[in-house]
């Protein structure tokens, strides 16, 4: 739903958009939306078309915080130097998408290699760690396109952990995807040394 005000004196006006038509934001205009609502999770794809997702259930919120929670953890208590983010932080890939990972990290010497300008409100990297957490609106489909987006534009490892069937799929560059049934934990590989998520948390 896109809300219209055509003139200062004129009445508000609240648009449907069919999923069928696309509604396409530059950069500066996304920064823009993004900054006066902050209580939606907005991403753009390499296309320029903008995504809209509500605010998460509970269940996936609990999961997320366990997830992210996890992860700042193992970092600090003496992870990887790096940067790690939680679900509310976007960033520009190198195709032009701006994506919101459930959780995510970056390496030292590649955030430290960005200007000023380049971390600006959406810093203009993709992360070398991310993880998709499918909620029950989240189609499978929809997330797999997104990792694969992640791997293509430079992650190297990302995780697309799946409650619903307890499952999961871990992506690597120049790998097929491996997938795990009802996993007890994931490990973090030589991206994240040490790092293991107890999944346990995340399936109850």
């Amino acid at each position: 739903m896109v809300q219209v005000s055509p003139s200062p004196d004129s009445e508000t006006l609240l648009i449907e958009l069919p999923r069928a038509i696309a509604l396409c934001v530059t950069q500066e205009q996304f920064t823009a939306l993004a900054a006066a609502n902050r209580d939606l999770r907005l991403e753009r794809t390499a296309k320029g078309e903008l995504i809209v997702n509500l605010p998460t259930g509970w269940e996936t919120g609990k999961r997320n915080w366990n997830i992210a929670g996890e992860l700042y953890l193992w970092w600090r208590n003496g992870g990887e130097p790096g940067q790690a983010f939680d679900s509310s932080t976007g960033f520009v890939l190198p195709n032009g998408a701006i994506r919101s990972p459930d959780a995510s990290w970056v390496s030292q010497e590649r955030w430290e290699a960005l200007t000023p300008e380049q971390k600006g409100t959406f810093a203009n990297i993709c992360p070398d760690f991310v993880v998709e957490l499918r909620s029950n609106s989240d189609t499978i489909k929809t997330l797999q396109e997104k990792m694969r987006e992640y791997i293509e534009n430079g992650a190297k490892l990302g995780w697309l952990i799946d409650p619903q069937q307890r499952r999961v799929e871990i992506y690597h560059p120049s790998l097929a995807v491996e997938v795990l049934e009802n996993p007890v934990e994931l490990s973090g590989e030589k991206v994240l040394p040490g790092f293991v998520l107890n999944l346990r948390r995340v399936w109850d």
